[in-house]
């Protein structure tokens, strides 16, 4: 895995694993669940100063507002994915005991970081990514003059 820290999430390393409690740091992105999942910033935290909630604050700036100290109602901001690429170097393989095809691919977040993966395609899958890639070549050979 060639994961980067998100700066969505800049206390949470990429080591952690989805078992791993959430504990906001200043500056995290959060979901607050009594706030109808609303996101804010983190600008302080239970015990720092006179706080005793997380006090979080709208990403562009506005009223804040204050979640409960044990951070219960707060989750990560998920980084989204854009895209997969074909990871380099590596091959397709099919299983016949699974009938299943596996790609490997590489996803690409918004934040710019990157996770390997795979793509597991059923025969019929593989069939049909078959037909649409044929179909994708024939068009950058037209595209090129060629004689598809």
């Amino acid at each position: 895995m060639t994961r980067r820290r998100s700066p969505h999430l800049p206390s949470q390393g990429s080591g952690l694993g989805t078992a791993a409690p959430f504990v906001p740091q200043l500056g995290d992105l959060a979901t607050d669940s009594a706030r109808e999942d609303r996101v804010g910033v983190v600008v302080a935290l239970p015990g720092e100063g006179s706080a005793t909630t997380y006090h979080l604050r709208p990403p562009g700036g506005g009223t804040q507002w204050s979640a409960p100290a044990d951070g219960t109602t707060l989750r990560p901001v998920p980084v989204k994915a854009t895209h997969a690429t074909l990871l380099a170097g590596r091959d397709a393989v099919y299983d016949p005991r699974a009938r299943q095809g596996s790609v490997p691919v590489e996803f690409h977040f918004d934040d710019g970081s990157t996770l390997n993966g795979a793509l597991i395609l059923t025969t019929a899958e593989l069939e049909r990514l078959y037909a649409q890639t044929s179909r994708l070549l024939d068009a950058h050979e037209r595209a090129l003059g060629g004689t598809s």
